[in-house]
């Protein structure tokens, strides 16, 4: 059973990181070097729905997992790099769902009232929240290997 949590919370960790990079690296600059902002940012915004249908349904599998994972130790007997991955997965949540529920939120409004530059705007805020979710992320991985 320890094996199939984990292969789930790894899972759902790497499509979700891995999400986050492909549309910071290569949907976005691509995009924005192909495309005007009338079809860019309803592409964007199209992408990133159905994307975020997924990491609504990773952070719950990241979420049981991890707590199954912790509690089948012990919180008292789990390592430090444990602790540290919860915390850190805690707040790329909360800072997901303040992406989701403000900028992604505005930037849907935006494409609907064809007003480019704040659209442009909120895909900004958007990649910036991202790259820090991203940066988080590689921290809880770094935790989790070299504090376990």
């Amino acid at each position: 059973m320890h094996a199939l949590m984990k292969f789930l919370h790894l899972a759902a960790a790497i499509a979700w990181l891995g999400g986050i990079s492909f549309m910071l690296f290569a949907l976005r600059p691509a995009a924005a070097e192909q495309l005007a902002p009338p079809q860019r940012l309803p592409l964007i915004a199209q992408v990133l729905r159905r994307f975020f249908v997924g990491v609504w349904a990773g952070i719950a599998v990241l979420l049981l997992t991890g707590l199954a994972m912790l509690l089948a130790v012990g919180m008292k007997s789990a390592p430090t790099g444990w602790h540290m991955m919860f915390g850190l997965g805690l707040l790329m949540f909360a800072l997901f769902g303040h992406l989701y529920f403000g900028p992604f939120r505005r930037l849907k409004q935006a494409v609907a009232a064809s007003d480019w530059p704040e659209g442009g705007r909120r895909v900004g805020q958007i990649a910036t929240l991202a790259m820090a979710n991203l940066a988080l992320g590689a921290l809880a991985i770094a935790a989790v290997i070299f504090l376990a």
